[in-house]
């Protein structure tokens, strides 16, 4: 019970965390900083902080073409959308998104690259996930609206990870090994680019906005928050963690209405409570029971 009750904090501070990046991205997304100049920070801190651990104790070959691929897909493409969907789009439509459309790309591409096989209770899960995505863009689009980039970037940037996930499984990379590259290899392949080609914000007066977003995203949500979900899986399984994250929504969701005075409008509340709703129900070990079709 001890060890159970211990696996549900692990959990619940992860799913703290993963809600907290999305405000702080869209913090910096609304700060003097630029999305090129976030993603810096970001692989800067958590590569320098992740090279004397592998170097020393647990290191392994890093520049293998599995580890450098993930790292494209998952590290450079992933950040370089979804910061930039941070400074177009609203926090609670990234709330909406990202958690609603990375499970889904899984599933997707998981039955297409990996060849896997979801039962009911998934697919009812991923049913409910893209009606919750729908009800934020329906109207507008019924009004003859198009999808913002900001939204454009965000889909992108899920695509990115959901890709990424479902490739760390089929080449069977540990968390620690996804975690390492997509610091380090991320890092010395941007970090060049960065300092030679794109444009910078960064100035000695964005002191405050650097450091929050150095220690959130290049520590907590790179670092802190892998470790907790892995600890969190061991002790109470994936079910109950998928369970958890489905808080995250919701929470940041209404914090980021909150915090930055967005408007809760009914399409972004219908829209958050279903991606919620559907990311519970696809980890309810007991919804098998109700929706399973019988064999033969």
């Amino acid at each position: 019970m001890e060890q159970l009750n211990k696996g549900f904090v692990y959990a619940v501070a992860a799913a703290l965390i993963w809600s907290g990046f999305i405000l702080v991205s869209r913090l910096g997304g609304i700060s003097e900083l630029q999305a090129y100049d976030v993603i810096a920070i970001r692989y800067a801190t958590c590569g320098l902080l992740l090279l004397p651990i592998w170097w020393f104790k647990f290191r392994f070959r890093l520049f293998q073409a599995k580890y450098i691929a993930c790292s494209l897909i998952g590290g450079l493409a992933y950040a370089l959308c979804t910061f930039q969907g941070f400074e177009l789009a609203a926090g609670s439509e990234a709330a909406v998104l990202l958690p609603g459309l990375i499970p889904l790309f899984i599933i997707l591409l998981s039955v297409v690259i990996n060849k896997e096989r979801h039962g009911p209770k998934v697919w009812l899960g991923t049913a409910v996930i893209t009606s919750g995505i729908l009800a934020l863009f329906i109207p507008s689009l019924a009004q003859g609206q198009s999808l913002g980039m900001g939204h454009l970037y965000l889909a992108a940037g899920a695509l990115c990870w959901g890709l990424f996930s479902v490739l760390i499984k089929r080449w069977q990379i540990t968390p620690w090994q996804a975690t390492v590259s997509l610091a380090i290899i991320t890092a010395v392949l941007y970090l060049p680019v960065y300092i030679v080609f794109l444009p910078k914000a960064i100035t000695p007066d964005l002191w405050q906005d650097i450091a929050i977003q150095a220690f959130y995203q290049g520590f907590l949500a790179t670092i802190i928050q892998m470790y907790l979900y892995v600890k969190a899986v061991q002790m109470i399984g994936p079910a109950a963690m998928g369970t958890t994250m489905a808080i995250v929504p919701l929470l940041s969701g209404i914090a980021a209405i909150i915090i930055f005075g967005e408007q809760a409008t009914f399409e972004i509340i219908t829209g958050l409570t279903l991606v919620s709703l559907g990311a519970w129900l696809s980890h309810q070990k007991w919804l098998h029971k109700l929706v399973l079709i019988p064999k033969g």
